[in-house]
């Protein structure tokens, strides 16, 4: 059965975008330092890299997947990616990966990329929503944290809307110069 990790990059403040994601696309008003680790040169690249080696699936939510653009030509993930949306939409194939749209929850769609993983990870990353759904439901494995080193001071919070209280187990800490990475396993 696969291992079921959260993995998603946040401020030291808890926000995993900055303010007025409306009028600034993506991560928001000064959100785009929460991904300077994944375009940096530090440490971290080889963590980068090694980040999806265990992966089989990623689940995403429709803004996230709207956002990127569709990650480029190859669809970036060269796995299958599962889509939580409220749009029906036709699976999309861009070079190794396939964009499934699942409209019946967070659940489903874990359950199917979970199917399609195998062995292997199953990714949830974002956006904040997705997170928060499959942390309330109890179906969060790891939970994988990029903490930026900047407090935004506004944003989309992580950790509302989750329960609680929920037991972590530190597993793993990287450094670099663009985050630190808490790696927690879900204690259940």
């Amino acid at each position: 059965m696969a291992s079921i990790e959260a993995n998603i990059s946040m401020s030291l403040d808890g926000f995993v975008t900055g303010p007025n994601i409306n009028e600034y696309p993506g991560l928001g008003e000064g959100g785009d330092v929460l991904h300077d680790w994944v375009n940096g040169a530090d440490q971290a690249e080889t963590l980068r890299w090694n980040l999806f080696d265990p992966a089989g699936a990623v689940v995403t939510s429709r803004k996230v997947f709207e956002d990127a653009g569709g990650w480029g030509e190859d669809g970036f993930y060269r796995m299958p990616v599962f889509v939580v949306t409220h749009r029906p939409h036709e699976v999309i194939v861009k070079g190794k990966t396939t964009f499934t749209f699942v409209t019946e929850g967070v659940e489903h769609a874990i359950a199917q990329a979970a199917a399609a993983a195998g062995e292997r990870k199953v990714h949830v990353m974002g956006g904040a929503s997705i997170v928060q759904q499959a942390l309330k439901a109890g179906l969060v494995d790891e939970l994988f944290l990029h903490v930026a080193p900047v407090i935004l001071g506004d944003g989309t919070p992580l950790f509302d809307h989750v329960g609680g209280p929920i037991r972590l187990e530190s597993t793993e800490v990287v450094e670099s110069q663009s985050a630190t990475h808490l790696r927690f396993r879900v204690v259940k």
